[in-house]
């Protein structure tokens, strides 16, 4: 858990409507990577904590649970497995991750799609473990931190995102918000250690190649801004207009077109067993 923060069910109200479109997915190929990795066949039972990449992920499972306690996110997971045809095999359960197994049964994966920060790592942890079959596996999803992702050679300027932060600090203050809390030193690192000493073994670490470029609009960039725990949109209450009009004017300074260059990042992932040594799920 984060040291002198308590979670509360704020941390992202009113981002989930900005989160599919401010935020970039992940890699192209994750989904291939992971089917290989675990050499999975279409069969077997995941749980997505934190509503991440399930619907990227369901062809390869007969069933999908994510669990998330915001409801707005949950909402988003709805539309976005009805869109892409999974719903069938799709259930969504709005909890918090403290709260499993919540009689969800047992399933051969797990996923956190960065979402594992916000929790009581060591005993969300320790609680999976113990819902996975033998030889089942807990994923660990992110993007990529240590690329560089240049947009050398592309049409449009990049994303102004130190000027967007320090925009975001001007309105809310240099330190971090996040619910009715902030966060003093940011959120932890060292997943590594925690999963290693709640009886997982491993990992087994796999990089899916990003870098294809991407093109953003304002609206995208201002969708990313109010997808975040740490400027979701109740956080800026009455002055939410002016930031809004301050933000783009921002963008449009830096891109008269209203248009910006990205890549896609790189998508890290770590495989961590329940037991000796990873095994076919």
């Amino acid at each position: 858990m984060v040291v002198g923060w308590e979670w509360d069910d704020t941390l992202f109200l009113g981002a989930a409507p900005f989160y599919q479109r401010g935020r970039l997915p992940y890699a192209p190929g994750l989904a291939d990577t992971l089917a290989e990795v675990l050499r999975l066949d279409g069969q077997g039972r995941l749980i997505d904590v934190g509503c991440g990449p399930a619907v990227d992920l369901a062809c390869s499972f007969s069933e999908i649970v994510g669990v998330d306690p915001d409801s707005g996110m949950i909402a988003e997971a709805k539309r976005g497995a009805a869109e892409r045809g999974v719903a069938g095999k799709a259930q969504w359960v709005q909890a918090r991750a403290e709260d499993l197994p919540a009689g969800l049964g047992a399933f051969n994966v797990a996923t956190f799609g960065q979402s594992f920060h916000w929790m009581d790592r060591d005993l969300v942890a320790t609680t999976v473990r113990d819902m996975l079959q033998p030889g089942g596996a807990l994923v660990h999803i992110s993007d990529l931190k240590t690329e560089t992702r240049s947009v050398d050679g592309l049409p449009f300027p990049a994303v102004p995102y130190a000027a967007v932060d320090e925009l975001v600090r001007h309105y809310l203050g240099p330190v971090r918000r996040a619910g009715q809390g902030v966060l003093l030193h940011g959120t932890p690192g060292g997943e590594a250690a925690v999963f290693a000493r709640t009886g997982f073994s491993g990992p087994e670490r796999h990089v899916v190649p990003g870098g294809q470029a991407l093109e953003r609009t304002c609206d995208d960039v201002a969708a990313w801004v109010f997808s975040m725990s740490s400027s979701a949109p109740h956080l800026f209450e009455a002055r939410r207009d002016d930031f809004e009009k301050d933000l783009y004017r921002l963008l449009r300074e830096v891109s008269p077109s209203g248009r910006f260059s990205e890549r896609q990042p790189s998508t890290e992932v770590f495989v961590w067993a329940n037991g000796t040594e990873p095994a076919p799920v």
